[in-house]
């Protein structure tokens, strides 16, 4: 049986199915109209096969989050096929989903869906093996991108116990419980701290350090940086500056044996500024600033800060200043360690394997490149487009990663799956002397493919964020199989 609860403002709070006789199943299809209710849900959903069987020796995470559970684009998870044949790995199922960047986050088997429907921003938890609904929760939202691109939410849920967070693009802010999809709390921030609309919307994911949410606000009289209660939601601290909301996510770093947390603020302003504060996660306490950012107005600091390790950290913009590290003395005091303004990366969070750093550096779609570094040194180790052809009806396409997105798999730190901005996805060996394809498939050609990958328990999750120009079909959230038989 389908329970709906309703809020006092009109709310979906809660929705699960429960077991109920057949007959009285059969009473509410004809007499109450249940079976409409329960198809506008499920209808969306496509099942095509169960998984293979899990690996007793596999190893296994969940992705609590944005970047996944170190939020550093890493897996620890083993035993993955990585070498799909051209019809790429096997889809499990697929659900139709609405505007938003957004990425799932999954723990203990229930995956977290957020995006814009119909009108509302939803937050839906469902079955991580099979996409089945358990609960969903939805309020009206009215917000319009002012560039044409997507109205739905850029940041993607935060898992953290046995509560989800969903900050949605007009800085509506929802905590609810994590099984069951019931309210703990609520603010509407962008109300609350006088947030404009910025270029973009909200987009910044929050960050969980300690019992505290934290989210670089951008709100008005310099409120630049907040964290809040996990339970209540209350605030615990504001740290002021003149340094506005990003689109990057606030990180945790260990900074001389000390917990910090790295903002990279600094969206729209005029003039335009921004760079990295480094803030004591306990207080809100500012320890240092370093400003590292486009004096273009139409410019956005999009891309996470690193911790290298050592004191370090690494920062990347693709308008004009390009890549540089940063080193920290026992004060907090930054000095520039090396810098390349021909490093530039978009937004994708750079990966980390050793000394070497990887990322796709490139503001537009042309002319993007992976490149490789020694982060101690600065040195560039090597630079190029990863490239391949694809047969289509009879017809060679020369297709590459472009401002793709790469997530490093496994435990020997050259394993990473790759998925380029127009639905391209594939496996790759990636070292000091260059890349090599493993395997490549086409799962859609839709643009806006700007979604890392979730991965958890040898299941991968993506996200195509606009219309299969092929096929025709919606937005969809994908569930394919990387278990080894």
């Amino acid at each position: 049986m389908l329970r709906i609860q309703i809020d006092e403002c009109g709310c979906i709070v809660e929705t699960r199915f429960m077991k109920i006789d057949r007959a009285v199943f059969i009473f509410l299809v004809l007499h109450t109209g249940f079976l409409a209710a329960k198809t506008q849900v499920d209808s969306r959903l496509q099942f095509h096969q169960v998984p293979n069987s899990l690996s007793t020796t596999a190893i296994v995470e969940d992705w609590p989050r944005f970047n996944g559970a170190k939020d550093d684009a890493c897996s620890a998870e083993t035993n993955l096929d990585l070498s799909w044949s051209k019809n790429g790995p096997t889809l499990l199922w697929e659900v139709e989903k609405g505007d938003g960047y957004s990425s799932p986050a999954v723990k203990n088997g229930i995956l977290v869906l957020f995006h814009r429907l119909e009108g509302k921003e939803t937050i839906e938890g469902r079955d991580a093996e099979n996409g089945n609904l358990l609960w969903t929760y939805s309020y009206p939202v009215d917000y319009r991108d002012r560039y044409g691109y997507l109205n739905g939410p850029r940041a993607s849920p935060v898992i953290q116990g046995n509560l989800v967070y969903a900050l949605g693009v007009t800085a509506w802010l929802t905590c609810l419980e994590f099984k069951t999809g019931k309210v703990v709390w609520k603010r509407n921030l962008r109300k609350e701290f006088g947030i404009p609309q910025n270029f973009f919307g909200k987009g910044s994911n929050p960050l969980a350090v300690g019992d505290c949410l934290v989210i670089n606000i951008g709100g008005s009289n310099n409120r630049s940086v907040i964290g809040l209660d996990f339970k209540s939601g209350q605030t615990k601290w504001v740290t002021l500056d003149e340094w506005g909301a990003s689109y990057s996510s606030p990180r945790i770093a260990k900074i001389h044996n000390r917990e910090v947390i790295l903002v990279f603020a600094g969206g729209e302003s005029r003039p335009p500024n921004g760079g990295l504060i480094v803030i004591d996660p306990r207080d809100g306490k500012k320890l240092s600033r370093f400003p590292w950012r486009s004096k273009s107005y139409e410019s956005v600091n999009a891309v996470p800060p690193v911790p290298l390790g050592n004191n370090r950290v690494y920062l990347s913009e693709c308008y004009e200043k390009g890549s540089v590290v940063l080193s920290f003395d026992p004060n907090f005091n930054a000095s520039i360690l090396w810098e390349n303004s021909d490093l530039n990366i978009h937004w994708m969070t750079p990966v980390t394997s050793g000394t070497l750093l990887y990322g796709i550096s490139g503001r537009h779609q042309r002319g993007a490149q992976l490149f490789c570094i020694d982060h101690g040194k600065g040195e560039l180790l090597w630079r190029e487009p990863v490239s391949w052809t694809h047969q289509m009806d009879g017809r060679t396409l020369q297709l590459q990663l472009f401002r793709g997105s790469i997530l490093k798999v496994g435990t020997t730190g050259e394993d990473f799956i790759g998925l380029s901005e127009l639905g391209s996805l594939v496996s790759m060996k990636l070292s000091s002397k260059g890349w090599k394809l493993e395997a490549q498939t086409q799962l859609f050609f839709s643009s806006g493919t700007w979604t890392l990958p979730a991965l958890s328990r040898g299941m991968l999750y993506i996200m195509q964020n606009e219309v299969d120009r092929i096929t025709g079909k919606g937005s969809r959230l994908l569930c394919y199989d990387l278990r080894k038989k």
